[in-house]
């Protein structure tokens, strides 16, 4: 698939594309085993990739692809969940965008990191097209960090689709 140019070349901040949202679990939420149901939670976490990549490339975005997700501890009825979410790395169209998952019980205030992955989205044009994103900035050691895995975890996504 071939790939528009922008016609831009600025570069924008990882800060400029972090987002963070909530949600009340709630009964409809809740699975046979009381606890939140899996997909209501990957659901949010690919709006909330949505949200930070549309944010970065100022367009239209399309879900590429998702790494595993492990859930690490259950969230139940009346917890808050809290997604952030940002981008780590920016390859042409592709754009890579950590999502990071905890669940607060709202009568202790105790948090706890439920699940986390890494889902690439794709900027595209006006027509659908893939498009080239504007290029990420890294202000801290840890976005430098977290972009130096990302071409090792790119190879891993190609790799898997053959």
């Amino acid at each position: 698939m071939k790939t528009r140019q922008t016609g831009r070349s600025a570069q924008r901040r990882v800060d400029d594309s972090r987002i963070e949202m909530t949600e009340l679990v709630m009964p409809q939420e809740i699975n046979p085993l009381g606890s939140v149901f899996g997909g209501w939670v990957m659901a949010l976490m690919d709006k909330a990739a949505a949200m930070a990549a549309t944010r970065h490339c100022r367009g239209p975005v399309a879900t590429a692809s998702v790494d595993s997700i492990d859930f690490l501890a259950p969230m139940r009825l009346g917890h808050i969940v809290r997604l952030s979410a940002f981008l780590t790395r920016v390859f042409s169209s592709s754009m890579e965008v950590v999502v990071e998952v905890q669940s607060e019980d709202p009568l202790t205030g105790e948090r706890v990191d439920t699940c986390s992955a890494f889902i690439t989205m794709v900027c595209l044009g006006a027509d659908g097209a893939p498009r080239t994103a504007p290029q990420l900035r890294y202000d801290t050691e840890e976005q430098r960090r977290l972009a130096a895995g990302a071409d090792a975890r790119r190879r891993l996504r190609l790799a898997r689709r053959g």
